[in-house]
C-alpha cells in the first residue's frame, strides 16, 4: 500500500475509535452533553433528515438496536448496508448485490428518497409518527 491510503485508513480507524468512546461515555440525551443538538430543529421545530442520528449511534454502541432504529430508521438502514457498499467498492461484487447497487448508485433515488423521508417524518399521523426521533 502507498502511504496516503495507509494514513487515510489509520485516521479513519482512529476517528471511529474516538467516536465510539465519546458515544459510550457521554449521553446525547442528558443535559450538558458535549454533543450539539440539531440546529434545524431548534430553529423550525421540524425534524431534519439527520435528526436523531447521534442518539441512534449512542443507542447502537450500547447494544440497543431497536432504539437506534427508532431514532432514525433511514440512517440505521444505510449504516447496515454500508459494509456491503464498501465491499463493492473494494472489488467484492457478487451478482446478488447488483440490483441493490443499481438502485443506491442512482442519484434520482436519493433525490426522491431524502425529501420524501424529510417530509414524512414531520407528518403528525400514524404511521409517520414512527419516523420521528
Amino acid at each position: 500500500m502507498r502511504p496516503l491510503p495507509i494514513l487515510a485508513a489509520t485516521t479513519t480507524a482512529f476517528a471511529a475509535v474516538v467516536g465510539v468512546w465519546l458515544l459510550r461515555t457521554f449521553d446525547p440525551n442528558a443535559a450538558g452533553s458535549p454533543f450539539p443538538g440539531c440546529m434545524f430543529h431548534a430553529f423550525t421545530g421540524w425534524y431534519c433528515i439527520g435528526c436523531g442520528v447521534t442518539r441512534a449511534l449512542h443507542a447502537l454502541v450500547h447494544g440497543d438496536v431497536a432504539r437506534a432504529f427508532s431514532m432514525n430508521p433511514l440512517a440505521m438502514s444505510m449504516l447496515a448496508i454500508a459494509p456491503l457498499l464498501a465491499g463493492w467498492q473494494m472489488g467484492w461484487q457478487p451478482r446478488w448485490m447488483r440490483p441493490l447497487i443499481a438502485v443506491v448508485s442512482e442519484p434520482r433515488f436519493w433525490l426522491v428518497l431524502l425529501p420524501v423521508y424529510w417530509v414524512a417524518r414531520n407528518l403528525p399521523w400514524f404511521p409517520f409518527t414512527l419516523l420521528a426521533p
